[in-house]
C-alpha cells in the first residue's frame, strides 16, 4: 500500500481508471471517535485527468494507507472467460469511452453466448433472454437505455456522436450488473449451499 503524502502513488484512478494517475493532495484533516480514540489522518486527492476525488487514511500522519474510498472496482472471478477479460478491459479503458463501450458490449455478448443465446443481434438476444426469464424485463429495458450494441463506433457512423464518458460508465455498469446477476450471485448461492450441506468435523 502507498503512504500518505502530497501525491498518492496508486496504480489506477478509481473513477476514470487512468494508469498511474497524478493524484494531488487537496485537503487534510484528522478524525477521532467521540471518546477521542481511533485517531486517523485523512487526505483527499484529486485525479488530474478526470477530477475525481479519492480519500485515503492512515493511523500515522505519513504512514501506509489503511483505508481508501472509493475502492478500486474489480471483475469477479466467477464471471467466465472471455466475458471476464472483456469486462476487465472495459473497466481499464473508461478513459477511452468508445473502446470501453465496445468492450462492454462484447462482455454482454459473451455472457449471453455462455447461456446459449447465439442467434440474432445483441438486442434481440437480450429481449429473448427476458422472454425466457433468464433476466428480468427491467434489465432488458436498462440494456436498451445504454449504448450496448456499440453499432455507432464499430461502424464509424458519421451521423452518430461518439460515446461520452457517461455512456461508457453506464454501459459498464449494466454489463457488470448482468455478470453479477447471471454468474456471481448464483455462484455464491451454490457455495453457500455446499457449505451448509457439508458434514461438520467430528469433535
Amino acid at each position: 500500500m502507498p503512504r500518505l503524502s502530497s501525491q498518492l502513488e496508486t496504480q489506477r484512478c478509481p473513477h476514470c481508471r487512468a494508469d498511474s494517475p497524478t493524484m494531488h493532495s487537496q485537503a487534510q484533516f484528522v478524525t477521532t471517535s467521540h471518546l477521542g480514540q481511533n485517531r486517523r489522518f485523512w487526505i483527499a486527492y484529486a485525479c488530474s485527468r478526470c477530477g475525481g476525488v479519492l480519500i485515503a487514511a492512515s493511523d500515522d500522519e505519513h504512514g501506509y494507507v489503511q483505508e481508501m474510498y472509493p475502492e478500486a472496482l474489480d471483475v469477479d472471478e466467477l464471471i467466465p472467460e472471455p466475458a471476464h477479460s472483456y469486462l476487465s478491459q472495459a473497466l481499464d479503458s473508461l478513459h477511452a469511452p468508445a473502446g470501453s463501450v465496445m468492450l462492454s458490449a462484447s462482455a454482454v455478448d459473451a455472457m449471453l453466448k455462455a447461456k446459449g443465446y447465439n442467434k440474432g443481434t445483441l438486442n434481440q438476444r437480450i429481449d429473448q433472454a427476458a422472454q425466457d426469464h433468464l433476466i428480468t424485463s427491467e434489465m432488458a429495458k436498462w440494456a436498451h437505455d445504454v449504448r450496448l450494441d456499440a453499432n455507432e463506433p464499430r461502424h464509424a457512423d458519421e451521423s452518430a456522436p461518439l460515446p461520452s464518458d457517461d455512456d461508457a460508465k453506464r454501459s459498464l455498469s449494466f454489463s457488470m450488473a448482468l455478470g453479477e446477476f447471471l454468474f456471481v450471485l448464483p455462484g455464491k448461492v451454490r457455495r453457500g449451499l455446499r457449505r451448509n450441506t457439508e458434514p461438520e468435523d467430528a469433535a
